[in-house]
């Protein structure tokens, strides 16, 4: 995605302009311990690239909330979009309403985020389209109710997770180049996470420890197991860069200084897989598309 303008963009004529919902790739996942409740302790890395789901909205006067398009195989009660917006809608009493249009070019299930960010997208846009002055850290704490992920799309900055993902520090990292391949396959994340064989009582480690190559990610071993395809993936693209999963998967990447050199990489792609190249960012295209609006 092109680099926004710098034009700064009338709430009034904000509603049927395209935004973006960026992705992220999860630079190391460790999981440290378990809570009482279940939820699984982490520790890991967001980074966004610049290869985004695009939203659009209508403001509605009788506070309906609707989709514009279908999202295959996600039913509306599923839909993590309309659940942020409806969401918006019982935090602050608001008697607006929208219709959505989702532009899904993000993989659906490949551990980039979409989801999450889709949500965080709807929740920030709504917030000033609708008039209602809630800050990021409100918004974050009603997104931490979507998903684990959405308040590190809220507050826009490549980060260090803690907790379940939700105690977030800004880190300054490298913006290489990514390749992301896509293998044909669908992982269950709570699947994963439910597996007998996944490490969860790793050591924690400071961010110092991964700025200098420390890290890995601890859900590796067993999607490798239960998806023989993501393994082949992973060791692939490994012979030309350091490969990892991001996340759960299904999505591998492994970074590159020069746009070109993964592009050729990319051209070798074998024809069963998807791929694409991504610039990484330290600063979210959704932040920055945020600061054009006029309060």
């Amino acid at each position: 995605m092109s680099a926004p303008s710098r034009a700064r963009t009338p709430v009034s004529e904000a509603a049927g302009l395209w935004w973006p919902a960026p992705a992220k790739l999860n630079l190391m996942l460790r999981i440290v311990g378990r809570r009482a409740d279940g939820y699984h302790l982490l520790q890991t890395v967001f980074q966004f690239i610049d290869c985004c789901d695009l939203l659009r909205f209508e403001i509605r006067d009788d506070g309906r909330i609707g989709r514009l398009r279908d999202l295959p195989g996600v039913g509306e009660e599923q839909d993590l979009v309309l659940r942020a917006a409806r969401s918006l809608q019982r935090e602050t009493g608001c008697h607006l309403g929208a219709n959505v249009d989702m532009d899904k070019r993000l993989p659906m299930g490949g551990g980039l985020g979409g989801g999450s960010s889709d949500a965080a997208t709807v929740l920030a846009v709504l917030n000033r389209l609708w008039g209602l002055g809630l800050s990021v850290e409100e918004l974050a704490r009603l997104g931490l109710e979507l998903g684990a992920d959405v308040p590190v799309f809220l507050r826009g900055k490549a980060s260090w997770g803690e907790g379940v993902g939700e105690r977030l520090t800004p880190i300054d990292l490298p913006e290489p180049w990514y390749l992301v391949v896509v293998p044909p396959v669908a992982v269950s994340t709570a699947a994963v996470f439910a597996d007998p064989e996944l490490t969860r009582n790793s050591l924690p480690i400071r961010i110092v420890d991964f700025l200098s190559g420390g890290g890995g990610n601890d859900c590796t071993r067993v999607v490798r197991r239960a998806y023989p395809e993501i393994g082949v993936a992973i060791d692939w693209l490994d012979r030309f860069a350091r490969a990892a999963l991001t996340g759960t998967g299904a999505c591998v990447f492994a970074p590159f200084d020069d746009p070109g050199e993964a592009g050729r990489v990319l051209a070798r792609l074998p024809s069963r897989w998807r791929g694409f190249v991504a610039r990484g960012s330290n600063r979210s295209h959704l932040k920055t598309a945020l600061a054009r609006m006029v309060d």
